[in-house]
Order: C-alpha cells, then sequence, then structure tokens
C-alpha cells in the first residue's frame, strides 16, 4: 500500500521542476533574437498592427514583469490565444482538441509494446542462449533500429497498397458523425454504440499503433530481459527451486514483480516520450496530433501555441514520472520510505 505521506512529497517536487521548465521556456522565447510581435504578425503587417500585438503579449512591460504574469497565467492554465495556426482560439482550448488524438495513439502503441515486449523478454530470459532468444534479441535489435519514417510507409505500402486491407491515413473512415465524448475514438464510438464506425477506427489506427509499438516492444522486451537474467540468479530463487517449487511457479511468483521494476521506468519514459508526441508518425499517417500541431506552431511563429503545448509535455513528463515512483512505491514497500 503507498503511504499518503509518499505521494504527497512526490507531488512536492514535481513544484520546483514544474517552475524551473516555465522559466526555460520563458527564457527561450523572450529572451531570443527578434520580436515575436513582427513574427506573429508577419513581414507585411502594419506597425500599428504590430503594436497591438506587442501590447496584447505585455512585450512593453520591463521584462521581470512578464515573468511574472507568465507564471501567475501558467499557474491558472491561461496561455493565451493562438495568433496564427487557430486564429483567435484559447491556446488551451486548441491543446484540449488535439491532445485525445495523441493520447489515444500513445496507449494503443504502449499497449502492444507491453502486452507482446514483457512475455517475449520473459520467454528470452527463461530460454537464455537458445534459439527463441537469439530471435527475440535480434528482432528487439530490429525494432529499435528500424526508423518510423521508413517503417510507416513500409507498411502503408503492404497493407494499403498492395493488400487494400487497411487504410493509409486518420483516425476514422468518411461518413461518420461521432459525437466527441472523451476525445478518443475508439471508447466514443463505443459510447455512441456505432460498432461499424469502431471498426473503422481501429482499422485506421491499427498501422500507426503498431509502428511506434514495434519499438515500444522491442525496448521493453530488452529491459524485461536483462532485468529477469538477474534476478533468476539471486539466491532466493535459487532457494525457492530447492524446495521443490516449478521452475514456471518460481519466475511469475517469485521473480516477475521484482524483474518489473526497472521495466516500469523504461515504460514510464517510453510512455512520456509519446506522449510527447509522435510527430512522424502522426505526419506519416496524418494524423492530427499534439506533435504535428508543435511543429506547425514553431514553423509559423505562433509564440503562444508553442509555450502551451511545451508546458503541456512538461507537465505529461512530469505526471508519468510520478506514476512510475508510485508503482515502484507498490512493487518494492522499501521504497516507500
Amino acid at each position: 500500500m503507498v503511504s499518503k505521506q509518499f505521494i504527497i512529497k512526490r507531488l512536492l517536487l514535481l513544484v520546483p521542476v514544474l517552475l524551473g521548465v516555465a522559466t526555460l521556456v520563458f527564457a527561450i522565447l523572450h529572451l531570443s533574437p527578434g520580436d515575436p510581435a513582427r513574427v506573429i504578425a508577419g513581414e507585411r503587417a502594419s506597425q500599428a498592427f504590430v503594436e497591438r500585438i506587442r501590447e496584447d503579449l505585455g512585450l512593453n512591460d520591463p521584462i521581470w514583469v512578464q515573468y511574472g504574469r507568465f507564471l501567475l497565467d501558467t499557474a491558472t492554465l491561461d496561455f493565451g490565444r493562438s495568433y496564427i495556426v487557430r486564429d483567435g482560439t484559447p491556446v488551451l482550448e486548441v491543446l484540449r482538441t488535439r491532445f485525445p488524438v495523441t493520447l489515444e495513439l500513445a496507449v494503443l502503441g504502449q499497449l502492444f509494446g507491453i502486452v507482446f515486449g514483457i512475455p517475449l523478454g520473459i520467454l528470452s530470459a527463461v530460454k537464455q542462449d537458445s534459439l527463441t532468444d537469439h530471435l527475440t534479441r535480434v528482432g528487439a535489435l530490429t525494432g529499435i533500429s528500424v526508423p518510423i519514417f521508413w517503417s510507416g510507409p513500409l507498411l502503408i505500402l503492404l497493407f494499403a497498397v498492395q493488400l487494400g486491407v487497411l487504410p493509409t491515413s486518420g483516425r476514422i473512415g468518411y461518413g461518420y458523425s461521432i459525437p466527441a465524448v472523451t476525445g478518443l475514438l475508439t471508447i466514443d464510438t463505443l459510447i455512441a454504440g456505432d460498432l461499424d464506425a469502431f471498426a473503422s477506427t481501429v482499422r485506421h489506427l491499427f498501422l500507426p499503433a503498431v509502428v511506434i509499438g514495434v519499438y515500444a516492444m522491442a525496448l521493453i522486451s530488452r529491459m524485461m530481459r536483462s532485468s529477469m537474467l538477474e534476478v533468476v540468479r539471486q539466491d532466493y530463487m535459487r532457494t525457492a527451486r530447492a524446495k521443490g517449487q516449478g521452475a514456471k511457479i518460481t519466475v511469475m511468483k517469485h521473480g516477475f514483480k521484482n524483474a518489473l521494476i526497472p521495466v516500469i521506468t523504461v515504460i514510464g519514459i517510453q510512455f512520456g516520450s509519446l506522449l510527447g508526441g509522435a510527430v512522424l508518425t502522426e505526419t506519416v499517417f496524418n494524423i492530427p496530433g499534439i506533435g504535428t500541431l508543435l511543429v506547425e506552431a514553431i514553423n509559423t511563429g505562433d509564440y503562444p501555441l508553442v509555450q502551451g503545448t511545451v508546458l503541456l509535455f512538461a507537465l505529461l513528463f512530469t505526471l508519468v514520472n510520478l506514476g512510475v515512483d508510485i508503482t515502484y512505491s507498490y512493487l518494492d514497500p522499501r521504497i516507500d520510505q
């Protein structure tokens, strides 16, 4: 059982982390060369329009006043308005509509990696130096080495162009109108009771989930193998076997829980990276997630949207790390000290 004191302590440690990230974001965007107001307005904009933007953003105030206002707005989740990507739309509203897209893709990819990566890692460790172990290691190395910008088009060419069994892009087929309840199409289609739309969503998201899931599976299986090999050599594992306990029961009852601790770190970091925006996957499969949103905001110089997106990334990473710490404490109560 995880103590409340442990959770509160971890939550308090998140405050200086978020403060540091917010300060860094403010410094990079406000102290870099160039005039943000001119970039947002465009080179052909009138000076009056540029000055109006400067006034709206508070760029005429002293830097310490801007910094204090930025921290206050960030604490209240007021990131301003998007000037270019979504003209006049609040940044928080833009993030609210785009974030579920990336979240759904990240969850599906991570589930794929966990479901296949952990069993393959255990199997590879239990059958060390066998043909199964060698094939698993080669497959994991291949999954890590193959870049998404190559594997994505290759899968599209195979399953969409040659076989014609899966779509090439998007999240759902044309002609479906699903009310946005959670923003996750796989859930919203089930809530709406439209099984045809759910099947269309699964078909559309299958390839992108596999593309990012293969990389996650490779990392998880390699870490699971290394961790399990270290655990099975421990004295308590040999003692359990010496008492007559079966090999499978020994591995799953005594070894798996302890071997899972370092694997949780890999899962957490990988999931945080996916939430940060699977930019290549979203670009290849034309999925309007938060990763492509950040790239578009940077290219167009939409400073409020860049700030809001980066701060959202930071918050997601810290929350994922908090979840990893809590999982650590559950798996090994000695950590909760």
